[in-house]
């Protein structure tokens, strides 16, 4: 068996540190080709010395000397900066590049590796969040597959193989809820970082984990569900599911409905967007129907209450550069949030005024987005 080349950006996060865990599992199907990281120096070199990557790249310049020096012994290459990490994925070896660096800072290297013509497992969000519009079309240009690793998109896409083009009439998109699915809103401008960062299901990292309790991430999906899978918003109903067991599903015209079902566990879906059509063997956990009790419960999402999630259908709606915008001011809110800053009401009230006040492009190109994300981040920080 050839085994597949993989990049992984953002390997010490926690989508990249669950990959090399896949990666170990399977160690006749991947090698691991290339890692990055944007400052955790100290877990990059650890993984660095176990996978023996030919490239390791960290984005903090400051911690090149310290990666360098401590993989002296070692023949790999040793990057520093963004730009490397954008060129580290058009390396003609690789095959597959897991994208799982946070936030925006995953648009361009997604773009150069589509470019490249490697197939994307996709788990970085933003990047469909903000040029959704551009990716796909880069994508079909450029032939290079993209294989959603949300466990929701995931979900989705493993509930219409097979389906070829049987006509989708709703897209379930299911949502945990996140720590404050029961909490009352007025108790919410009293949380804090540590609250939030309490989810009830998944071990993420932070960012996400705030995304998720203010419900923005499942906005963000609602997004990328659309680019992913073609479907117009208003087909894209999400559904709060406590118990993260059903991880979404599809309903056709013929009103059957297919999902997708597993523990939270992320391993999953990132296994089958490495090793799709083929589904491999496993040791993840399995669901044991007797011991769920009461069964399996679906409720209607809080819209007043979690007001991102409105914002993000809002965006869509618009169009044009307005998801952007909408990433841009939560990137800001959230790191202000983490730091103390900011109020968890308060983060819905600048993302909206932001939206407001950031000049709309209908149809926007790359240096659009570019131009975008940097006034729409001014305006958040100058209204926090």
């Amino acid at each position: 068996m050839i085994k597949k080349q993989i990049a992984i950006l953002g390997s010490t996060g926690s989508i990249g540190t669950q990959t090399l865990d896949v990666v170990r599992s399977n160690p006749d199907r991947f090698q691991v080709y290339a890692i990055s990281a944007n400052s955790s120096v100290d877990m990059l070199i650890a993984q660095a010395r176990e996978f023996l990557p030919e490239v390791v790249c960290i984005a903090d310049e400051t911690k090149y000397g310290q990666l360098k020096e401590a993989l002296s012994d070692f023949d790999c290459k040793v990057w520093a900066g963004k730009e490397a990490i954008a060129d580290m994925v058009t390396m003609p070896s690789i095959d597959i590049v897991v994208a799982s660096m946070v936030g925006y800072a995953g648009l361009l290297p997604t773009i150069n590796a589509i470019k490249a013509g490697k197939t994307i497992a996709l788990a970085n969000k933003e990047t469909l969040v903000v040029a959704g519009e551009l990716i796909c079309s880069l994508a079909e240009q450029y032939h290079a597959p993209i294989l959603p690793v949300d466990s929701e998109h995931s979900a989705i896409f493993q509930s219409l193989v097979g389906e070829d083009n049987n006509e989708i009439e709703k897209i379930l998109l299911t949502a945990s809820g996140g720590p404050f699915r029961l909490t009352p809103k007025e108790d919410l401008r009293k949380v804090t970082a540590a609250d939030a960062l309490k989810h009830p299901n998944w071990q993420m990292g932070a960012k996400i984990t705030v995304d998720s309790a203010t419900m923005m991430n499942k906005g963000f999906e609602v997004i990328e569900a659309k680019w992913l899978f073609g479907v117009p918003v208003e087909k894209i109903q999400v559904l709060v599911h406590p118990q993260s067991i059903v991880h979404s599903a599809v309903q056709f015209t013929d009103g059957a409905v297919k999902a997708q079902l597993g523990m939270p566990d992320m391993r999953l879906p990132i296994q089958y967007a490495l090793t799709f059509p083929e589904r491999v063997q496993s040791t993840f956990p399995r669901i044991d129907f007797f011991s769920l009790g009461s069964g399996l419960t679906f409720e209607k999402p809080d819209m007043e209450k979690f007001r991102n999630l409105g914002l993000a259908y809002k965006a869509m709606e618009q169009g044009g550069n307005m998801p952007c915008i909408l990433n841009a001011a939560n990137e800001v809110v959230v790191r202000a949030f983490l730091q103390g800053r900011c109020g968890f009401l308060q983060m819905s009230d600048i993302i909206e005024e932001v939206m407001q006040q950031t000049t709309f492009i209908p149809s926007p190109s790359y240096e659009d987005y570019v131009e975008t994300d940097k006034q729409a981040r001014q305006q958040a920080l100058r209204l926090l």
